[in-house]
């Protein structure tokens, strides 16, 4: 449980220019709920106390949940998942220690299978069977972290956004803000849900929709697709690119992929950038040792000196990165940076889509 050093945040910045204490008895499972997410006008940061009815809807601190973990609706799910050159096993690391009663719930695997991009997002039904999977209800205040700090998590809290469950936050600083609290248990014993449930469900749920003798069986979690936070590539063309474009598109690569001066990790992919585009890298939004989010005013001063404003007054913003994945820390952060929770639009294929040879896009 120690903090990160600077070296450690090099490393897995390196990592994406090349590529983009004890144990304890799991808590009872929640009982189930019917009715829909709920929603909130204002993002509450991290600080309420455990006895605040308002759901969290942007980040929550280590502190705070240490103090709501018991509550029954109270669910935690591991959403870690990491590139190649980080060498890092999500699942292993999952199964050898966790907050406890923490799910996973596999943000690369639960997803479109038909897809030649990797980890977009899945239907509605799909994510539906996931969270029955990993027994997350409509009623409950979903809490998502990783083990790298702040990274895939915000995939996971975007998902959850998208599909109309507005009661997410995102543990600021991931496990290891976790076992540096003082008196924070760690969940050591096998974990009590399959750590494939997730993604297996996602699957199962592809399978039987393509069989036409087989029927997909509803959903407990009802999950509503909200189009207006996720973006294919003719919406990125029509609404960001162009002399009359009506939003900006930022981008969360390292400005050096972005400037086009470092290649691609990726086959096939091209070097540069959506023309017209913006470069905020979403380490920037971070602070570099313990990788938690900077403040409100430091975040929407960052979007500024990149020239998007991100309280969208002037013209709207969309998030892109490599393949979706870092794109989301800029959604949370001008979650953050807004007040209100509101995230940024998501450009799912990301340059991986935009930048493929022979795309057609320039």
């Amino acid at each position: 449980g120690q903090p990160r050093s600077r070296s450690a945040v090099t490393l897995m910045s390196a990592a994406l220019t090349r590529a983009s204490p004890c144990i304890v008895a799991r808590r009872p499972r929640p009982s189930r709920h019917s009715s829909r997410a709920r929603h909130s006008s204002s993002a509450t940061v991290a600080m309420a106390s455990s006895s605040s009815p308002s759901p969290e809807t942007t980040v929550v601190s280590a502190e705070w949940l240490k103090a709501n973990i018991e509550r029954p609706d109270v669910v935690v799910l591991d959403c870690s998942w990491y590139l190649p050159a980080m060498e890092r096993d999500p699942r292993a690391e999952h199964e050898a220690k966790r907050v406890p009663g923490a799910r996973f719930f596999d943000v690369d695997r639960v997803s479109d299978p038909s897809s030649p991009l990797p980890h977009m997002l899945p239907d509605a039904g799909a994510f539906a069977a996931a969270c029955d999977a990993v027994g997350v209800a409509n009623g409950d205040q979903v809490v998502v972290y990783d083990g790298a700090g702040l990274f895939s998590a915000a995939r996971g809290w975007w998902m959850f956004k998208v599909f109309g469950h507005d009661a997410v936050a995102l543990l600021d600083g991931g496990m290891r803000a976790w076992e540096k609290l003082d008196g924070a248990p760690v969940e050591t014993t096998l974990p009590a849900v399959p750590i494939a449930a997730a993604a297996d469900a996602c699957a199962r749920w592809y399978d039987d929709a393509s069989n036409a003798a087989a029927s997909t069986p509803p959903s407990s979690f009802h999950a509503t697709l909200r189009p207006d936070l996720v973006l294919g590539r003719d919406d990125v063309l029509a609404r960001c690119v162009g002399e009359d474009a009506a939003e900006t598109l930022v981008d969360a690569r390292p400005k050096p992929r972005w400037a086009g001066e470092a290649p691609e990790p990726r086959a096939g992919i091209r070097s540069g950038r959506v023309p017209g585009s913006a470069c905020v890298p979403f380490f920037d939004v971070l602070d570099a040792d313990d990788r938690t989010f900077k403040s409100r005013d430091e975040i929407r001063d960052i979007f500024a000196s990149a020239g998007a404003d991100v309280t969208g007054s002037s013209k709207g913003i969309v998030a892109s990165c490599g393949t979706g994945v870092t794109a989301c820390v800029l959604s949370l952060g001008a979650a953050i940076a807004r007040g209100n929770g509101t995230p940024l639009p998501v450009y799912d294929g990301s340059w991986t889509e935009w930048g493929a040879e022979g795309s057609g896009c320039p």
